[in-house]
């Protein structure tokens, strides 16, 4: 066959390849609900089992990563997914596919939220959504625990961090204990490989010192701006408002769960941008959408806006502005770590490592689901909705978006 033929037909396959990952992803985005553990859960049955983009253990290395970078740990998983399959143009396409949704209807909540004064409705909706949430974190749990938890110092180290991030409500919690989960398994599992000095020269010979320096340049000059602008300026509120959510981006580490805790003190109790009340709303109507917990951000930085005097074109700014300051952090940090992840991932140190950081993760899955026990109303519907859930998921394909609307219409009945 000429060769010019074999290189056209390679590259329309790619182009394949590429296309049917792009659906994809819009598919998972408009049926991502349950958050980051739902999310991952997610990715390793449609994108690993059923796509095979990835191994399931390059996915699952993949996601302990993300645990120990600050920022949203299932977008900075599937930005890494993206950047495996097409590079850098597909990895910033799936950011956009997978924040804009939430991002707009959020904003556009936001500025008609005057006319949501019935909070019936929305009370109603999380009756049957709730009890659905906590089937697929259930059904997450299993399958990470199935995956990952192998050994005994794997189940201790689970469980000890799901009693501690249970009972130590802290965000300083979430990265003590990865660490600590991450060390220990370092120290507990040395396996020597005599590849690990080649490995780690190569390594740094392959780390472009120009591009570092300028991912650590923009990191910090995007950190001083809220700083250093004159708050006489039109301009202060805009860059004040993308400096919090950057500065809260760079210190978030545990997931949407934590995030939440950080802007409820940060945005209503401390600087009165909103308040208690609208914060809540705003947080019940994104549990109900797909796509990434950390989109929440759109909805507060819009309501910023308004309750600061501004107008529409404003309030859409607000919400573009937090959305960004948030995910940027994650966003820079993983695009940057993954070129390099083949090397990382080879180093015996770095394997043992993040073993101990998938069973840390394990053990806030626990936590989690602990949590989101004590605030459903407990009755024996709500019980028979998780155990639905749960065993639709496990023995049956069925969506998640079709769970999500089965819970809505029972939230209606019940």
């Amino acid at each position: 066959m000429n060769k010019e033929v074999i290189k056209n037909k390679s590259k329309n396959e790619v182009c394949l390849h590429r296309g049917q990952f792009i659906w994809d992803v819009v598919v998972f985005t408009f049926s991502a609900f349950g958050g980051p553990q739902v999310h991952v859960a997610v990715m390793l049955r449609d994108f690993v089992k059923k796509r095979g983009y990835l191994s399931e253990k390059e996915l699952l290395e993949l996601n302990a990563l993300t645990q120990i970078l600050p920022g949203p740990s299932s977008t900075q998983t599937l930005i890494g997914l993206a950047w495996k399959v097409g590079g850098l143009p597909i990895a910033l396409l799936t950011f956009l596919i997978w924040i804009l949704p939430s991002t707009i209807i959020l904003c556009l909540f936001a500025i008609f939220y005057s006319q949501f004064k019935d909070l019936t409705f929305t009370k109603r909706v999380l009756t049957g959504v709730q009890p659905v949430a906590l089937g697929m974190v259930a059904y997450s749990i299993y399958l990470f625990t199935k995956n990952t938890l192998n050994d005994k110092i794997s189940y201790l180290s689970a469980f000890f961090a799901a009693i501690v991030a249970f009972f130590i409500r802290n965000a300083y919690a979430f990265p003590l204990l990865l660490l600590v989960g991450g060390l220990l398994s370092s120290l507990l599992y040395p396996k020597i490989d005599n590849t690990n000095q080649q490995v780690k020269k190569q390594l740094f010979v392959n780390v472009n010192k120009t591009k570092l320096f300028y991912f650590i340049g923009i990191l910090l000059l995007f950190a001083l701006l809220g700083a250093i602008i004159n708050k006489a300026s039109p301009f202060s509120l805009p860059i004040r408002l993308f400096e919090n959510f950057y500065r809260n981006g760079i210190l978030v580490f545990g997931g949407g769960q934590v995030l939440i805790s950080l802007m409820l003190t940060e945005f209503v109790e401390v600087k009165h941008y909103l308040l208690e009340s609208e914060f809540l709303t705003g947080f019940a109507l994104q549990q109900i959408l797909p796509g990434p917990t950390f989109s929440f951000a759109s909805f507060v930085g819009a309501m910023t806006m308004i309750n600061q005097g501004r107008g529409i074109l404003g309030q859409i700014a607000g919400s573009f502005i937090a959305v960004l300051g948030i995910n940027l952090p994650g966003l820079i940090l993983i695009l940057f770590i993954v070129p390099f992840w083949n090397d990382l991932r080879k180093i015996v140190q770095i394997k043992s490592f993040l073993r101990g950081i998938n069973a840390v993760a394990v053990g806030f899955m626990f936590a989690t689901l602990g949590l989101l026990w004590q605030g459903l109303d407990i009755h024996w519907q709500s019980m028979l909705i998780v155990l639905l859930t749960f065993l639709l998921l496990l023995f049956t394909r069925v969506h998640a978006s079709i769970l999500i609307i089965l819970g809505i219409g029972l939230g209606f009945i019940l």
